[in-house]
């Protein structure tokens, strides 16, 4: 596995932003620069070996600076998914957030982790070369307390697996819960529909949101509804539905309650498309899985290559912490200490048949 660098753009405010090629000797390559630790391209092959891009994305930096709230590919924090009326209860002070869904708070806020320029450095990572990106989120930023360093790695491994993994110290108790927002279309990110798409969750349980996606508390079985995946299943039978969490969410946009046990990556979800043979395995520490099914894209604006990314022409699989954790003690907490380590792995496998 190797990583080449090269320049990419300028920030409006003059700061270097980087584009970093991860590419193992099987011909599949990432292409991540280091504003918001984007993943701008994904190269994996198909059944018959070919090529091609399945993550959507952007040309240019223009693109991802004027990006309207897709968050295409980026690092998320310091909180990734909806904190209710944008405020939470730490240590007996109550901390207010932006207001950037609705009422409530999302993915970090008005400039969150998707926004930054990180700093970035090729290291040694167990034998392997890792793209190491840096961010110092300073005490207040967004009203989130405590300086908090942030430190992503991401490794390209030989049998076609992206790596991604978190690590986050604070010197005050804060909440912290990062994800990845790569949307997948394994057709091509210009393929269109997703709808013919297969997905495994390994979960049995589900946390149903009201109308606004927040997570209401209750825990709830999948069987019986369009919420179960627990055997590799067509993902557009459930466009349709007229359950009322595929209406509040306006198809897919909810937390799975993953089976695993948090120690060590594993298996969390399975996405196979049968009209390229592809197949993306999603191996994780975090207790939660998030499905969104592209239900709020616009069509608008152009992505790379001249594509229009049009409603669920593709989905996200964030593993994060549950949404909405601050507010239901009975969830996977996201508090972080002051000096205890963050740390949590997440890896997207390739393949084909």
């Amino acid at each position: 596995m190797s990583i080449t660098a090269r320049f990419y753009a300028n920030t409006p405010d003059g700061k270097e932003v980087t584009l970093f090629t991860l590419e193992n000797s099987k011909g599949m390559k990432a292409e991540i620069i280091n504003y918001g630790g984007t993943i701008v391209s994904l190269y994996v092959p198909d059944k018959d070996g070919k090529l091609a891009d399945v993550t959507l994305g952007y040309d240019n930096l223009k693109g991802y600076l004027e990006d309207d709230g897709t968050y295409f590919g980026a690092l998320i924090g310091r909180h990734a998914n909806r904190i209710e009326k944008a405020e939470f209860e730490l240590n007996g002070v109550v901390y207010k957030l932006a207001k950037n869904d609705g009422e409530n708070n999302l993915h970090g806020g008005i400039k969150g982790f998707d926004k930054q320029v990180w700093d970035a450095e090729i290291i040694d990572w167990e034998g392997k070369e890792g793209l190491q990106l840096t961010y110092f989120s300073k005490d207040g930023e967004e009203n989130f307390p405590g300086n908090l360093k942030v430190k992503v790695v991401y490794v390209l491994s030989e049998d076609n697996g992206l790596e991604i993994h978190y690590y986050a110290v604070s010197d005050k108790d804060t909440v912290v819960n990062l994800t990845n927002h790569a949307y997948f279309n394994l057709s091509g990110h210009a393929a269109g529909s997703i709808s013919g798409h297969e997905l495994m969750i390994n979960a049995d349980q589900f946390t149903p949101i009201n109308n606004e996606g927040i997570p209401t508390g209750e825990i709830r079985d999948v069987k019986g509804t369009p919420m179960d995946f627990t055997k590799l299943s067509p993902i557009g039978p459930g466009f349709d539905s007229d359950d009322e969490q595929i209406i509040n969410g306006k198809g897919y946009d909810h937390n799975w309650v993953l089976k695993v046990s948090g120690k060590e990556p594993e298996k969390a979800a399975e996405l196979y498309d049968p009209a390229s043979g592809r197949v993306m395995e999603v191996f994780t520490t975090k207790p939660g899985i998030q499905f969104y099914s592209g239900n709020f894209l616009k069509g608008s604006g152009v992505g790379k290559g001249g594509a229009v990314y049009n409603k669920r022409s593709a989905l996200c699989l964030e593993t994060q912490y549950f949404p909405n954790a601050m507010k239901h003690k009975h969830f996977p907490s996201p508090i972080l200490k002051a000096g205890q380590e963050y740390k949590h792995t997440t890896i997207y496998k390739f393949s084909a048949r």
